[in-house]
């Protein structure tokens, strides 16, 4: 199974097309980049994932596999043999980062989108207080799973790094809103984390461009708040 073909089917703004393209590059696989328009869905996309009719989608000699995190774990269990390890090979040590991966996604990401989406001042505030929270909680996992090393995943990049390093160019973007995540008083350890990882290569080469990014966020503020206007 491993070897052959790889696509993937994503757009440059989405933090978990992103995810992918980490975990690929720093495996080292080539792979062929399919950019969506999420306003005109091709057919491939809505016939790999026919459920959500979202990117990403890793395409594996013909086969669909979706959803970022469980992409990145197929990538990591499928070429094991490439590049290094993103999950460590003990099931207690593999279930640690997984449990926090999925408090990214659904605790500290959640509020954080909020602080952009929310419809009133309180809605927005709530979610900042809720993001900062979130973040502490990642700060502690940080040294608990860092060790004093580096990277979450020690001295070599691991699949927090992966998880959280997907979410580094909406750190930019909020920055530009005025709200910075992490910071060096709250949580030094994530601020320290996220320059450094933003410098590695692997990383500098996939990263879209904050003004674009910031341009696109623009854009689709104003389309929701178009919707809710004419609700």
């Amino acid at each position: 199974m491993a070897g052959g073909e790889l696509k993937l089917l994503g757009t440059r703004a989405s933090p978990f097309a992103m995810r992918v393209k980490l975990a690929l590059n720093f495996k080292g696989l080539s792979y062929e980049n399919i950019e969506e328009d999420l306003r005109n869905k091709s057919d491939l996309l809505i016939s790999s994932n026919p459920v959500h009719k979202k990117v990403p989608v890793l395409i594996h000699n013909g086969k669909p596999i979706c959803e970022s995190r469980i992409i990145v774990e197929y990538i990591d269990e499928v070429f094991d043999g490439t590049g290094p390890s993103l999950l460590p090979a003990d099931p207690y040590e593999r279930a640690i980062p997984r449990f926090w991966a999925a408090y990214i996604d659904n605790k500290l990401l959640a509020s954080w989108f909020q602080t952009f989406t929310g419809k009133t001042d309180e809605e927005k505030a709530e979610a900042v207080k809720q993001t900062l929270a979130a973040a502490e909680h990642v700060e502690a996992a940080f040294k608990e799973c860092s060790k004093g090393k580096p990277f979450f995943g020690g001295d070599n990049i691991g699949y927090l790094d992966i998880t959280l390093g997907s979410l580094v160019a909406l750190v930019r973007t909020s920055e530009t809103y005025g709200f910075k995540p992490f910071d060096a008083t709250r949580s030094p350890l994530l601020n320290a984390w996220v320059e450094r990882f933003s410098a590695l290569d692997a990383v500098k080469a996939i990263v879209p461009d904050t003004d674009r990014l910031v341009d696109y966020a623009k854009m689709r503020l104003a389309e929701a708040a178009a919707a809710v206007s004419n609700d």
